[in-house]
């Protein structure tokens, strides 16, 4: 029979992989923003995995900066930036506050992932992600979510945390009025704008400073700027395990690791 199992580190080795590549939790764990009435599993793993810096700048410039005309394009203090890197870096518990330049943490999270020894795509998975752009309508979104299934736990937290973010962004792209008349300031970056930053941070084919870099991703900078713009407009539902697909996992488990299925049972 199947065993007893109330924590990931009692089941295998084998079961535990089989866990972080299904990533399956229930959407109240994503967060605050709950869909009432929806039957779905998110691609989440059992916990959540989020860079600090990442989730602290974002938080930052969604309370401070999402009405800064321009934000990511304008510059930045490279002496203020490094500063609060090396406080990241350190393990220091940093606080971003209305004080902190928002185009400070913008180039900051931005460095971030570019920096980052393995994009949040994970390399061996440009080419796949990439032919994805020659795709349209519902082909594509499909491609799209079986790629998104093959990362990382820590790369599919953190990425769903940008296009999040970068989603929010573009919301603001277009000024508005308040009930009383007066004019609130659009930032100006509409989701193309932020695909075209951010996509040579997030797909890359090389590392920065590797020979031809340059030249590659110039290449293929068309077509990694409309991945990325998909996977803004899309996230909510490209982040989402259909029932359908739900249904077909749990009976393939129940024949091939009953284990799993008890553990998914006591989560819920």
């Amino acid at each position: 029979g199947a065993m007893s199992v109330d924590s990931i580190t009692d089941l295998s080795d084998n079961t535990s992989k089989l866990l972080e590549a299904l990533q399956l939790s229930y959407p109240h764990e994503l967060g605050p923003r709950r869909s009432l009435g929806k039957k779905m599993l998110s691609l989440n793993p059992i916990t959540w995995q989020v860079p600090r810096i990442v989730d602290r700048c974002c938080e930052h410039i969604e309370m401070h900066g999402l009405h800064t005309v321009g934000i990511f394009r304008v510059g930045s203090s490279k002496k203020r930036v490094q500063q609060l890197r090396d406080e990241f870096d350190q393990g220091l518990d940093v606080f971003l506050d209305e004080h902190q330049s928002v185009h400070d943490v913008a180039a900051l999270l931005k460095e971030f992932l570019r920096d980052m020894p393995d994009p949040l795509i994970p390399r061996e998975l440009y080419s796949a992600f990439l032919s994805t752009a020659s795709m349209a309508g519902p082909a594509q979104l499909g491609a799209l979510q079986l790629l998104l299934f093959l990362l990382p736990p820590c790369h599919s937290d953190t990425l769903l945390r940008l296009l999040r973010f970068l989603a929010e962004v573009a919301r603001h792209a277009e000024g508005s009025r308040r009930a009383d008349g007066r004019e609130i300031p659009g930032n100006k970056m509409t989701v193309s704008n932020l695909a075209t930053i951010f996509s040579p941070n997030v797909l890359q084919k090389e590392r920065p400073g590797e020979k031809d870099a340059a030249a590659v991703n110039y290449e293929d900078s068309a077509a990694i700027i409309l991945v990325l713009q998909r996977l803004i407009e899309h996230h909510q539902t490209l982040f989402m395990v259909s029932p359908e697909m739900q249904r077909h996992v749990l009976r393939r488990l129940f024949q091939t690791d009953p284990e799993v299925i008890e553990y998914l049972l006591r989560r819920r």
